[in-house]
């Protein structure tokens, strides 16, 4: 399955803004029950402005501790499940339940007694002391791309039960656009970054998932796509590859010509300062990314032991997740990485479900993710960086009887938290015997969203506003309190 077209064009995006001088006119639109969807309430639109006005005189930069006071995690690591893993035969086994649900999976003690997980997980369990596992995630909307929106963002979705609507600029900001706006990061580097592609699925009519760029932000804080494999020996950032025909020394030399350029740049600046603005910085951003050592070798996992790189895998996955790290121990504050183009579906194990998860699945992210773990302890860096594992929904506890598959399943499925002020150790949430349905503490996709941003410091009642002035409230759920330590 080829990676979608669009995609694969963004992917050269610095060198493409620094040679481009089409300014994109921004387009007005009107969300039909913006306030209404955002939580709000009975918070009148005239408070929600004045609010957003106060919040805009205060320094973000001092955003350094949760609601309840708790040290802000300075980075997060998202791993994105894309395509939804079955949560009977990964951390919420059932291994009592009738033939058609339980499946041949087996779940094994972990090194905190009283929690199992999946046998195939064999490495996981010696990381478990450091995890919390939410069971009881739980949402009705069964659409890949409307809940793939929920799960980045946490947010529900423009359209929800949808695979039929592509991302647009009503979507809601991926929490790491959030992060982006307002914990930006000043040192040379993205405040963003996703990796090896974005979430799309070739049997979805909308194609691309919803919620993973800036949303009603804008486009200046969509974030730094890389594309392609890492594990691949030749490798490199697209974004940061100059064409052939262009010689970074001939790139400064055209950017201090264009520099000087400032009678014509101010006559233009007058006609559209704020378009003008714009492009400057992109160009500035363009070139930064050129050409500083600094981020180059922030980029280049060659810098990285072979032994080191074994470890997280030498695959697709495992090395995305260690550019990741890479990325977060060099001052990126937000990194997601998407389940990669296997050409097989993703995560999606509507037929030959065990064999995926046991030949193809679960080896790989098992091996990336403990030993992300296990690193960033090392590293002295867990406390400081949030990780999560999650999908977009789980699997349908019957059992697909004629190719052994699950269907999809949003009512109940599982998914991880660790380090970042997270108490390691622990389940949150139950399921019924089924895991069908949660059976205490019920957590949709919005509140652990919530639980994410108040994780990075980023107020929960905070209000921002979007490029036409609007003011929105970055969050509409509620903080799982129980599992910060």
């Amino acid at each position: 399955m080829a990676q979608p077209r669009h995609d694969m064009e963004r992917t050269s995006g610095a060198c493409r803004e620094f040679a481009s001088l089409n300014l994109r006119r921004r387009r007005k639109f009107i969300q039909a029950g913006i306030l209404a969807g955002s939580g709000i309430g009975s918070f009148g639109l005239s408070d929600l402005w004045s609010l957003a006005n106060a919040q805009e005189q205060a320094s973000d930069m001092s955003l350094h501790t949760t609601m309840n006071g708790r040290k802000a995690a300075k980075a997060c690591i998202f791993l994105f499940m894309w395509g939804g893993p079955s949560q009977l035969d990964t951390f919420d086994l059932k291994p009592d339940a009738s033939d058609e649900v339980r499946g041949p999976f087996k779940p094994v003690s972990t090194k905190v007694p009283g929690i199992q997980i999946c046998e195939h997980f064999s490495r996981l369990t010696q990381q478990m002391d450091k995890v919390a596992i939410v069971r009881s995630l739980s949402h009705s909307d069964p659409a890949h791309l409307s809940s793939g929106h929920a799960t980045v963002t946490g947010q529900p979705a423009p359209v929800l039960n949808s695979d039929a609507t592509p991302p647009s600029d009503r979507d809601s900001p991926h929490i790491g656009s959030l992060v982006s706006k307002v914990r930006p990061n000043h040192s040379g580097l993205p405040s963003f970054v996703t990796l090896p592609w974005k979430a799309f699925h070739p049997a979805a009519p909308g194609g691309e998932a919803p919620g993973q760029h800036g949303g009603w932000l804008g486009k200046d804080h969509d974030g730094m796509l890389l594309t392609g494999d890492p594990n691949a020996a030749d490798w490199q950032p697209s974004t940061l590859r100059l064409p052939a025909e262009m010689p970074l020394e001939r790139l400064q030399s055209r950017y201090k010509l264009l520099k000087s350029l400032d009678g014509q740049r101010a006559r233009m600046h007058a006609a559209t300062p704020n378009a003008m603005t714009d492009l400057q910085a992109h160009q500035s951003r363009a070139i930064d990314l050129l050409t500083s050592p600094k981020v180059r070798n922030a980029f280049d996992l060659s810098k990285e032991p072979d032994k080191i790189r074994d470890r997280y895998g030498r695959n697709t996955h495992g090395q995305s997740v260690l550019m990741a790290r890479r990325l977060v121990e060099h001052g990126v504050p937000l990194v997601t990485v998407t389940w990669h183009n296997d050409g097989k579906n993703f995560w999606d194990t509507h037929g030959n479900n065990f064999n995926r998860l046991k030949d193809d699945l679960i080896p790989p992210a098992d091996m990336a993710l403990s030993t992300l773990l296990e690193d960033l302890e090392q590293r002295g860096m867990l406390e400081e960086t949030l990780v999560v594992w999650v999908g977009e929904f789980g699997r349908k506890p019957q059992i697909t009887v004629n190719n052994s598959g699950r269907e999809h399943w949003p009512y109940c499925y599982s998914g991880l938290l660790a380090g970042g002020g997270i108490r390691g150790g622990m389940t949150y949430g139950t399921s019924d015997s089924q895991a069908a349905y949660p059976s205490s503490n019920p957590v949709t996709p919005i509140d652990f969203g919530t639980t994410i941003v108040d994780a990075l410091g980023i107020p929960v009642s905070k209000v921002l506003k979007d490029r036409e002035g609007r003011p929105h409230r970055v969050t509409s759920g509620k903080v799982i309190k129980e599992l910060f330590g």
